[in-house]
């Protein structure tokens, strides 16, 4: 996959990928335990830079959902959206609800040639939802 994207083959890149690959939608501070986890000590600096580079590159998404961190994912590609736990900050992909890509034609695009949107709804988990005694 770096190869392809016309990135060098490095054991961060590759820790970092893996990470993300491994965590859906996890932030930096989670992403940089997995990696230190894997190949021991590596810089803050070098993560984010490995992060730039492969969400530059397409290999990653980043996504901020209102009032969170920074968050990563692998699944990158399609229209996809998310839907973010109001409690805990659970968050979890939401395929397109109705045909290919029903959210791409706005009611009045103002020119825009759209090729992209972000979609994200907001409610309590299944695991929140659960009246405890």
């Amino acid at each position: 996959m770096l190869r392809d994207a016309d990135l060098r083959v490095t054991r961060p890149r590759v820790a970092v990928l893996d990470a993300v690959q491994a965590h859906p939608h996890a932030d930096t501070d989670a992403i940089i335990g997995a990696v230190r986890a894997e190949m021991g000590e590596v810089s803050h600096q070098a993560v984010y830079d490995v992060l730039r580079a492969l969400t530059g590159a397409g290999l990653v998404r980043r996504i901020q959902p209102s009032g969170s961190v920074s968050r990563y994912e692998a699944r990158v590609g399609d229209n996809h959206h998310h839907v973010v736990c109001r409690s805990c900050g659970a968050i979890s992909d939401v395929d397109c609800a109705v045909g290919e890509t029903p959210c791409l034609t706005a009611a009045d695009d103002h020119g825009f040639v759209i090729d992209e949107a972000e979609v994200i709804y907001w409610g309590t988990c299944p695991d929140c939802s659960v009246v405890r005694p």
